[in-house]
């Protein structure tokens, strides 16, 4: 592994970090008590979404463990996208269709703390 592919896991680590700690600000300095339904719906979608990116990319990395392929010059660039596109198709696989797991998590929030 050369210093490129050592600098390239370090700055998609800090893009998942990043990422994990806006959603977790977002979810700790929103009072859900007093939001709306839609409000909470959307945190719940937002964490469904979250929750598939890291499926994704862990399924991503048992593909690249079976790939042939060399460090290439390219390839910091390719994983920057590569982690976008996942995001993006996380949150587009939660607002088509879901898992159904941000409807469990809004109904069990709406139950528990009354809402």
């Amino acid at each position: 592994m050369d210093i490129g592919s050592i600098a390239a896991l370090n700055d998609i680590r800090a893009i998942e970090n990043k990422n994990t700690s806006k959603l977790k600000n977002s979810l700790e300095n929103t009072d859900y008590a007093k939001s709306s339904n839609e409000d909470l719906l959307a945190a719940c979608k937002e964490f469904e979404a979250f929750f598939l990116e890291m499926v994704f990319k862990e399924m991503q990395k048992s593909v690249d463990a079976l790939s042939d392929k060399k460090d290439q010059p390219t390839s910091q660039l390719v994983n920057y996208f590569k982690d976008m596109t996942i995001q993006k198709i996380a949150a587009d696989s939660t607002e088509t269709q879901g898992l159904g797991l941000a409807q469990q998590l809004f109904e069990q929030m709406k139950r528990n703390y009354n809402l």
